[in-house]
């Protein structure tokens, strides 16, 4: 970064907070007591982050009188679900394109599956009065340069073949910057029904208060800390007690699995964004920015951004930093050089916005497997199930995470359970230091690319034969 834009990033940053903007709103909800003691239960989630939250308001759905527990480490939505930033995307598998690579045959299904959760999460908020800003705008995938336009166009050649590109609309120059305003987008591809914008810890502190009220017990600050048969049943004990349940959903996905040998399958990535201040009328005309989409660009190393109800930008992603070891820490929420790094992104972008500063900055842990989608499965012959792997798309796939362990643990074969996708695992991640060294030589390949027009070297190319990879 040369000295002046170096300059113009840091003064940005010279009042920003670190603490996440979601999080630090006046209408977060105090927390609930601590499971104190034994108590027993038909069903117990185990997290209150999203994968927990959908699938102990799903199981009350289902059958109202189920007797459901959620227990939760720390606060209802406090990591991943109140830091990510607020897209809520149809798509099960981490986008077409990976879709296309993985699971070609079921495609079609995962795509019509994709949008009719979509369709039940606006609907849940629509009927549970949760207020969390959703807005069904769309996102644009931006190309800025010229290799990342002829993808996009690929693409939205292989939907319309595929008969999978209603609602996609591509777009030149002119057409994405009369959207959003940029010198540096090229054209864009325009899912326009596809992915929805939130407030992301609204979400989750909204089906907090939707579980509750249909009568699902949850307790706070309340860790499972290990899960062993408790005669036809199983046992979670927690710090002060100890939960008896006929049936068990792990929805704790970045954090160690109760279940061990789940654990290989994912690794915490950590991901960091900025909010901006509120923009003026004046900075927003400069911008556009009138249909509210989000967007990302089409780099290997891309960046995530989408306009808030008060009129904020995010900025998010680019670098991806895994821990040695795979260690999930609260010292590695916060990355100053990221946030310099990511400043002066943003005002490459947006030029037109110089002076604009940064009002909060945060980080948090993806969890991430080598297929980029979500992974399935029970334990203890049935009688436990989990979800995990979501890899950043898990606003809106964690609701069909849920339907998912509630099949498996009805043991019933739906046309979720029947899906490929749900029958398969990913490749695990290696033991250290190979995994260490591996994702920094993926790393180091994946900005390559971005420098040399999107070509791949041998060590992605392996990668890809292989299944394996990474992203941010």
């Amino acid at each position: 970064m040369a000295p002046v834009a170096m300059s113009l990033a840091a003064r940005s940053l010279s009042e920003v907070r670190p603490v996440p903007f979601w999080l630090d709103a006046p209408g977060k909800p105090g927390a609930l007591p601590a499971l104190a003691g034994q108590t027993t239960c038909d069903l117990l989630v185990v997290g209150g982050g999203y994968s927990g939250l959908w699938t102990a308001l799903l199981a009350k759905e289902r059958e109202p009188d189920r007797d459901v527990v959620l227990i939760e480490g720390r606060e209802v939505g406090w990591a991943a679900s109140g830091r990510n930033g607020g897209f809520c995307a149809a798509s099960l598998t981490h986008g077409l394109g990976n879709g296309l690579a993985r699971w070609p045959g079921e495609l079609p299904a995962l795509e019509r599956l994709g949008a009719r959760n979509l369709d039940a999460i606006e609907e849940t908020v629509a009927r549970h009065s949760l207020a969390c800003d959703f807005e069904r705008t769309g996102e644009i995938d931006v190309a800025t340069e010229p290799h990342q336009l002829e993808e996009l166009a690929e693409l939205h050649e292989t939907a319309g073949r595929l008969g999978l590109a209603d609602g996609l609309e591509l777009l030149d120059r002119d057409a994405v910057r009369a959207e959003v305003d940029s010198p540096t987008f090229l054209g864009g591809l325009w899912d326009r029904r596809g992915v929805a914008m939130l407030d992301p810890a609204k979400l989750a502190w909204g089906l907090k208060r939707a579980c509750l009220d249909l009568g699902v017990r949850i307790f706070e600050n309340t860790p499972g800390l290990d899960l062993v048969p408790v005669g036809a049943g199983m046992g979670v004990r927690t710090p002060y007690g100890r939960v008896v349940a006929r049936r068990v959903a792990l929805g704790t996905n970045v954090f160690p699995s109760l279940v061990k040998r789940v654990r290989p399958y994912t690794v915490p990535v950590y991901d960091y964004a900025l909010m901006t201040e509120p923009l003026s009328p004046e900075q927003l005309a400069a911008v556009g920015w009138r249909n509210r989409q989000g967007l990302g660009d089409g780099a290997n190393q891309f960046h995530y951004f989408r306009i808030t109800a008060d009129h904020r930008i995010l900025w998010g992603g680019y670098d991806a930093v895994y821990p040695f070891g795979g260690r999930v820490s609260e010292e590695l929420d916060h990355r100053p050089e990221t946030y310099l790094k990511l400043a002066g992104h943003f005002f490459r972008c947006f030029p037109q916005l110089e002076g604009l500063r940064f009002s909060h900055a945060w980080g948090g842990a993806i969890d991430t497997c080598s297929r980029f989608s979500a992974f399935f499965g029970t334990a203890h012959r049935g009688k436990v199930a989990y979800a995990a792997g979501f890899t950043g798309l898990g606003v809106g796939a964690t609701r069909f995470g849920g339907d998912v362990m509630l099949d498996l643990l009805a043991g019933e074969r739906t046309e979720r359970t029947e899906l490929e996708m749900v029958r398969s695992k990913p490749l695990p991640f290696p033991p250290e230091p190979i995994a260490w060294a591996g994702i920094g030589i993926t790393k180091w390949s994946l900005a390559r690319a971005d420098e040399r027009g999107g070509r791949r070297n041998l060590w992605l190319k392996a990668m890809d034969r292989l299944g394996l990879g990474f992203d941010s």
